[in-house]
């Protein structure tokens, strides 16, 4: 009973920690899953882990369905954290309760905005705000792939942007629209005038994955590993400790997105992975391949992408209507 033992919930905790930083787990996925664990303890009246196990984990997954009424997402991400639990942490893996449990993701096309729409946005957006949307949407990027790059990653001569550890632990390479490099040049020399001023007040250091801050010292100060996008101010690193500074939260983008979606009339529910769907569906309406457009978008398959496809047959030129032949128009003015 963790109720008795309050360190127990701390060193259960810490353990999590541990076996996904082994497995190099991202700082985000840490969070939630150590969120889900906590939530799963509190709700078994704070009986530690070990004591329960399939019949539990179903009881809690069933609660957040039932009486939560979460999204399928969230259902699966709370499986995911107990099994990772269970199977790393305590060395007791579930049984096959992943059919019982796992909710069905409903089948939903994407968000899209036409290009006039796009041009609004952007236009409403300002300063770093209004380059980070123009990469989202003319490279096709993730969120988090475009405030994580590097200075290194950024290849002007073959118009490339090279994207590491990106969803599933994946590098690809993306373009660099022509477009876009006077301003990202502006940028970079923005982000080098603030990491001299680090350097001069003795921090000037970034986060580096993995253990190449111990493989190579000095880079964690070097120019090219520096974030295109950094924070406006310093930070404490929730890993090491250090004070350095980090790259632009993604909730600041993503206010300031929102605002510019309403100041531009838009009535989409358009958020920064619109861009991105946006992005696929105009490359396939330019006639680029399908399979190009995968690779752009780094999809493991090719189903992923193909959900496009059914976009661009959607759109209302992909249909006739019989209503066409018998009223060309309707006045709705008449009674």
């Amino acid at each position: 009973m963790l109720a008795a033992y309050p360190g127990l919930m701390s060193r259960l905790i810490d353990q999590l920690i541990t076996a996904l930083r082994s497995r190099h787990y991202s700082i985000r996925t840490e969070q939630a899953y150590s969120g889900w664990v906590r939530r799963f303890v509190r709700f078994h009246s704070l009986r530690h882990p070990a004591e329960m196990g399939e019949v539990e984990v179903i009881a809690f997954l069933t609660y957040l369905a039932v009486e939560r009424d979460v999204a399928a997402n969230t259902q699966n991400q709370a499986l995911q954290a107990l099994v990772f639990l269970y199977r790393h942490v305590l060395n007791r893996p579930l049984g096959d309760i992943t059919s019982a449990v796992r909710a069905k993701k409903p089948q939903k096309l994407p968000v899209v905005l036409d290009r006039n729409e796009v041009r609004a946005i952007l236009h409403e957006l300002e300063g770093t705000n209004k380059l980070i949307g123009a990469i989202l949407y003319g490279s096709g990027l993730r969120l988090m792939e475009a405030l994580k790059l590097r200075v290194k990653d950024l290849d002007f001569e073959y118009q490339c942007i090279h994207i590491h550890d990106a969803k599933g632990a994946k590098d690809r390479i993306v373009t660099l629209p022509p477009s876009l490099h006077g301003a990202l040049r502006v940028q970079l020399d923005r982000a080098r005038q603030i990491h001299h001023a680090d350097l001069a007040r003795g921090y000037g250091e970034v986060y580096l994955p993995n253990a190449l801050a111990r493989k190579y010292r000095n880079a964690a100060r070097e120019w090219p590993w520096q974030y295109v996008f950094p924070s406006a101010r310093l930070s404490e690193d929730p890993r090491s400790g250090r004070t350095s500074r980090h790259h632009v939260y993604p909730t600041s983008f993503q206010k300031a997105l929102r605002r510019a979606v309403i100041a531009a009339g838009i009535e989409k529910p358009a958020s920064s992975h619109t861009l991105r769907h946006s992005f696929a569906t105009h490359m396939l309406e330019n006639g680029l391949d399908i399979r190009t457009v995968q690779q752009q978008l780094g999809h493991a398959s090719l189903e992923t992408t193909e959900i496009y496809t059914h976009v661009l047959k959607r759109g209302g030129h992909a249909v006739r209507s019989p209503l066409e032949d018998i009223f060309p128009s309707v006045d709705s003015s008449e009674n």
